[in-house]
Formats: structure tokens, sequence, C-alpha cells
């Protein structure tokens, strides 16, 4: 029993059917596809870079931040110390120069009150050798 023409037809244009659309199918399918993936996992990776760059560039940023926040840190700490011992200074060179004036302002006090009582005492021998002029009438000696 032998086949009947038609199926071999058959089979033939099954057969080209299929070389037909795989070439001008299934080939140019599969290679964008492969395309897609390819440059999927490029853009992941390049992803993947990026962040861990981003990652890296914050850390350092974080880095840097903390040492310049710990050196403003130290610098604020100095000028406080520095202005506390230039405040102590001045607070004692102006002791210093108040307990000199309040030490001049007594001897010259001092000194204004022996020259009162000096000009007291010779302003009452004075009045007291006139009044006793006047008592006695004469001078008296």
């Amino acid at each position: 029993m032998l086949p009947d023409l038609s199926v071999v037809w058959v089979i033939f244009f099954v057969l080209v059917l299929t070389v037909l659309l795989d070439r001008l199918l299934f080939k140019p399918l599969q290679r964008v596809m492969r395309q897609r993936e390819e440059a999927v996992r490029s853009a992941r990776e390049l992803a993947e870079r990026s962040a861990s760059e981003a990652r890296a560039a914050a850390a350092e940023f974080e880095q840097k931040t903390t040492a310049a926040r710990a050196e403003i840190y130290r610098q604020m700490d100095e000028m406080r110390r520095a202005a506390l011992a230039e405040r102590a200074e001045i607070l004692a060179r102006t002791r210093a120069e108040a307990e000199a004036e309040i030490a001049a302002a007594g001897a010259r006090l001092q000194a204004d009150a022996e020259d009162a009582r000096r000009r007291l005492e010779a302003d009452a021998e004075a009045l007291g050798a006139e009044a006793a002029e006047r008592i006695l009438g004469r001078r008296a000696s």
C-alpha cells in the first residue's frame, strides 16, 4: 500500500513550513529575546554597580561629615578653653587693678585724714591761743 501522493505533498509542505518558520520567525525571535535578556542583565549589573558606588560615596560622605563635626567640636572646645583662660586672666588683672586702686585710695584717704588732723590741730591751737588772748586780754605764752 502506497500512500497517496497528496500525503507526500502535505509532508513536504509541513517540512518547508517548518524550515521557513524556524528561519524567518523562531530564530529572529530567539535572537531578540537573547538580546533583551543581555540588555536586562547588563542594566542590572550597571544598577548594582551604581548602587554600590552610591553606598560607598554615602559612607565616605558620612565619614567626612563625622570627621568635620569632630574637628569643629575640637575647635569649639579649644576656643572655649582659650576664652575661659582669657576671661580668668582679665578677671585677675582687673582684680589686681581694683585692689591697687583701693590701696591707693586708702593711702590718699589716710594722707588726707592726716593732713586734716594737722590742720585741725593747728587751727585748734590758733583758736585756743586767740580765745586765751581774748579772755586774758594779753598774749599767752
